[in-house]
């Protein structure tokens, strides 16, 4: 796999994607999440002002809100999670690498440089 970024049609990151990317994504999934809750929550509870419930709790309208978001973001934001996820894993493969490296130098042995799986000139 090259180092650099590249462009795929699937929007995942590729190996060169930067840190600061995994971070906006992470945020937009968890902000669209959370948006998600809050549209839900004005929905219920104006249902239910519709429906003539005067003495409807906002708190329950919230709790109602998070039930039915949870399945329902998941569904409505895979494109949003599978990218978060993708970077995720990239970035905890850099910091498992990084780390083999550091425990190899400080063993006093010669960490290589490149993947397992390139091949050697």
């Amino acid at each position: 796999m090259s180092e650099g970024p590249s462009d795929n049609s699937t929007g995942e990151p590729t190996r060169g994607h930067p840190r600061t990317s995994t971070v906006v994504d992470v945020f937009l999934y968890a902000a669209a999440r959370l948006l998600l809750v809050a549209a839900l929550s004005g929905v219920i509870y104006g249902v239910a002002r519709w429906l003539g419930v005067t003495q409807f709790p906002v708190v329950v309208a919230v709790l109602f809100a998070l039930i039915i978001a949870m399945p329902l973001g998941i569904w409505l934001f895979a494109p949003l999670r599978r990218r978060a996820t993708a970077g995720l894993a990239i970035s905890g493969e850099r910091r498992r690498r990084e780390r083999e490296q550091l425990h190899a130098r400080l063993r006093g042995e010669t960490a290589p440089d490149h993947e397992p799986d390139a091949p050697e000139a």
